[in-house]
């Protein structure tokens, strides 16, 4: 017999995930042995460095095209690109997680095995630090959306999934106040989670029976060449994409966002609209145009009809919202939507402009939920949109601020959303799928309306008794504000470099 051999790996290839995983696993070594008092500054400079370690070899290894462990990874442009994403999205997400000055102990339970409104629940929501597992158990996620991406078949997909879902999970369910909202909300991110992973196995089991093999190269040579009954190819093209949808957030996969969006504590809802939606729409595009290309002429129609079918959810289920978390989770239902214009482009403008978006979004959409850990009052944070009246008045410097990023929301000139949203539409229309850029215009124009009655509300509302403050940021906040504030204008004044470089990276492997 002969001796098993494991398949080749190239180390420097995945090292960045090599690096996340074996910091997360620290991470967990931390926890047991160093002291309480010393383990929140030590797991979060951890956390920090190796995702800064992580970048470092992103970029160094920028050039690298090659498959991996067996063909099972695949680290070619689109990868290097999603994954340098990722890592920085990350990064200003747990600068948010890290910031403990708006809040005594932080926006996390210290212990969340707590039962919900006893004595000793309200003495931890205003004294005890806040859990420090949330490092780890974030550069796990942050790890697994890194292989989520460069993941070069179904199985591997598979795992990589569970990998970063299963601590958003647990993320989810650790706010400090309002802890029965937050454990709500993570229950139904689990099940519905539970749920679309069931459907993506399901899928896989399909499409092995079609192909024979779960590689995206045996894939996309069984579609083009098998004789099998195509029963098993559509059905398994379905289930496969509804596992991602729900990932990404697209109608009718999309129920779960609105409630763990306001339920989740505000930084970890930040890390999912920026990070997991990256993630998403990196396995998704891998998925449709490297296994699946061959069937483009099948699924198009339908992938359009969703994608129709969310932007329209999205924008006309913003206008009837009265909390800032719940309107921030229908705008990012709206804008899977746009982003999946890019993804049925199904060329390389179409995979380019794709991740050019994911960028933009991603950067604003943190900076838009540090704006929200900002507005308080002695019960935490202030989400009913009602509160946020004469906000203008109060503190004009972060009402500008804010309006700012909702006119980037809304698609305005000189903003990264006017670049993101021009760049998607005309690949589109080159595709010749201007039909869903008609549905992309007129729902971005619906879109417009609760974003400016926000602003309206924030500078020609009179402030009232129970208008809240707006804090003056920690230094952790103050720097990933800035970082999402700076790279919403540059890339909607300057967006040229990182056109260049998403065009040049917009190649897979196969």
């Amino acid at each position: 017999m002969e001796d098993l051999k494991l398949p080749p790996i190239n180390y420097g290839a995945v090292a960045p995930m090599l690096i996340l995983f074996g910091v997360a696993c620290v991470g967990v070594l931390f926890e047991a042995v160093l002291p309480k008092a010393a383990r929140r500054s030590a797991q979060l400079v951890l956390a920090l460095l190796g995702l800064v370690a992580a970048f470092v070899m992103v970029v160094v290894k920028s050039d690298t095209r090659v498959l991996t462990a067996g063909e099972a990874i695949a680290i070619d442009g689109p990868t290097l690109f999603l994954q340098g994403a990722i890592i920085l999205l990350g990064l200003m997400a747990l600068l948010l997680v890290g910031d403990r000055s708006l809040e005594q102990g932080g926006a996390f339970v210290a212990q969340a095995a707590i039962t919900v409104g006893s004595d000793a629940d309200r003495r931890q929501a205003t004294r005890a630090q806040g859990a420090t597992e949330i490092y780890p158990l974030a550069v796990f996620a942050i790890a697994g959306m890194m292989l989520f991406v460069a993941a070069n078949d179904l199985l591997t997909m598979f795992v990589a999934l569970e990998v970063f879902s299963l601590p958003l999970y647990l993320l989810c369910a650790l706010a400090r106040r309002r802890r029965l909202l937050s454990q709500e909300a993570a229950l139904k991110y689990f099940l519905l989670g539970a749920y679309a992973s069931a459907f993506f196995l399901f899928g896989i089991a399909l499409v092995y029976g079609f192909a024979g093999g779960l590689q995206f190269g045996t894939i996309h040579d069984a579609v083009r060449e098998s004789d099998q009954s195509t029963f098993l190819l559509f059905g398994g093209i379905a289930l496969v994409a509804i596992g991602l949808l729900f990932k990404a957030a697209a109608a009718p996969f999309h129920v779960w966002t609105p409630d763990v969006y306001q339920g989740a504590p505000t930084p970890i809802t930040g890390l999912m609209a920026a990070c997991t939606k990256v993630a998403a729409f990196g396995a998704l595009l891998r998925v449709l145009y490297v296994a699946f290309d061959g069937a483009a002429w099948d699924y198009t129609p339908v992938l359009g009809v969703i994608a129709v079918l969310t932007m329209l959810v999205g924008a006309v289920l913003a206008v009837t919202q009265t909390d800032i978390k719940r309107l921030l989770a229908y705008s990012s239902i709206a804008n899977a939507g746009y982003l999946l214009v890019g993804v049925l482009a199904l060329s390389k403008d179409g995979l380019s402009s794709t991740m050019f978006y994911l960028v933009a979004y991603g950067f604003t959409v943190i900076a838009a939920f540090a704006i929200v850990t900002l507005v308080r009052d002695a019960d935490g944070e202030a989400t009913h949109l009602s509160r946020w009246a004469g906000l203008g008045r109060r503190s004009p410097l972060f009402a500008g601020i804010f309006t700012f990023i909702l006119l980037a929301f809304a698609g305005i000139p000189l903003t990264s959303g006017f670049i993101a949203k021009f760049a998607v539409f005309g690949a589109a229309i080159e595709s010749g799928e201007a039909w869903l850029v008609v549905f992309g215009v007129v729902t971005s124009m619906l879109l417009a309306f609760p974003y400016l009655r926000v602003v309206v509300l924030m500078w020609l509302s009179e402030p009232k008794e129970t208008t809240p403050s707006v804090l003056v940021p920690g230094g952790l906040t103050a720097a990933a504000l800035m970082i999402g504030v700076v790279a919403t204008l540059v890339l909607g004044v300057a967006p040229a470099p990182l056109l260049d470089l998403t065009a040049n990276a917009a190649e897979f492997v196969r």
